[in-house]
């Protein structure tokens, strides 16, 4: 696995491993606490050494699972958690970036994962009640007291990415961007590449779309993420599968899955994007890793842009409170 630098000279590997899975939000486990555990050291064996995490996955139990994983090989992993949420009862009620909320859930996850310092914590989603210079402020005085080596944001828009970084370096945003999702192109990109931020794709393969295992007529149970997607209502999803059915069929083209192509092509838009894909299996681990020797022509990834623009997209990637909550 090589690696790629985000901003800010923070080096990750190529693809990361995302742990929310792990823990919530995409139905039954195929495994216990132990088996997770031996999926993230597994990751890390194959070179995902870059792991993300939450205090609110969960809420507090992914950061747990990720700290017990890693502890025998801290010094080979670059861990990312986040804050912003105020969790009242294992419930999120609405967001929550205080300086004195934000160096609280720092201690906390600092205690969780069972680190001396946190290499990237993000601004989980902005917060309209607090400047954006003193969430900043805020982090810079975290990393001045080495409790955080790096600030990141997620699902940030581009103003309050100028914002932060006039105010202490922003080394990374997180968005959901994939073939289906590209948002970010329009303002988000641009403002990265003119400040030297990284880019780091959460659902790069479309909440497991472009895995190519989601049928048309596929159901998920009321506690799974995407039983609220309206991307994944049923007539959308119906009407989604000509993107599968292209993806696939250019990834059969040049002897890969469609999983592949998705994560190659984001591997081709900036040098500086790193998507973490989440999984709890070890077969998808070994599959995400050797989506970096897909080798997609100039005229394939040209394809691929165009992809949603001659297809179009049924459905939001949120539902509307979600969607709320996105580009602030």
């Amino acid at each position: 696995m090589h690696t790629r630098e985000l901003g800010q000279g923070l080096r990750v590997s190529a693809i990361g491993l995302g742990a929310m899975g792990m823990s919530m939000s995409y139905g039954p486990n195929p495994g216990d606490r132990d088996d997770m555990i031996g999926v993230l050291r597994y990751a890390v064996e194959q070179g995902l050494t870059f792991i993300d995490t939450a205090e609110v996955y969960g809420p507090y139990v992914n950061e747990e699972l990720v700290g017990e994983a890693i502890a025998p090989i801290r010094e080979q992993v670059v861990v990312a958690t986040k804050f912003g949420w105020n969790i009242v009862e294992g419930r999120m009620q609405g967001t929550d970036s205080r300086p004195e909320q934000i160096r609280r859930v720092a201690d906390a996850s600092l205690q969780r994962l069972g680190v001396e310092t946190i290499d990237l914590f993000y601004q989980h989603r902005v917060d309209p009640d607090v400047p954006i210079e003193d969430v900043a402020g805020t982090v810079g005085e975290l990393v001045a007291a080495g409790k955080v080596k790096h600030f990141g944001l997620s699902e940030a828009g581009a103003q309050t990415i100028r914002r932060a970084h006039a105010v202490f370096p922003v080394t990374a945003v997180q968005s959901e961007y994939s073939l289906w999702t590209r948002d970010p192109e329009v303002e988000v990109l641009p403002v990265c590449d003119d400040l030297g931020i990284g880019f780091v794709p959460f659902s790069p393969l479309g909440k497991g779309f472009f895995t190519g295992t989601v049928t048309p007529d596929a159901t998920f149970e009321a506690g799974e993420i995407r039983a609220h997607v309206p991307r994944f209502e049923a007539e959308n999803l119906a009407a989604n599968q000509a993107l599968i059915d292209h993806v696939t069929a250019l990834a059969a083209a040049r002897g890969a899955t469609s999983a592949q192509v998705a994560l190659a092509w984001l591997l081709a838009q900036r040098p500086h994007i790193v998507p973490i894909p989440g999984t709890r299996r070890r077969s998808r681990i070994d599959e995400n890793a050797a989506a970096t020797t897909v080798g997609l022509s100039a005229d394939d990834i040209a394809d691929l842009n165009a992809l949603v623009e001659r297809l179009g997209v049924a459905g939001d990637r949120y539902d509307e409170s979600g969607m709320r909550m996105v580009a602030r």
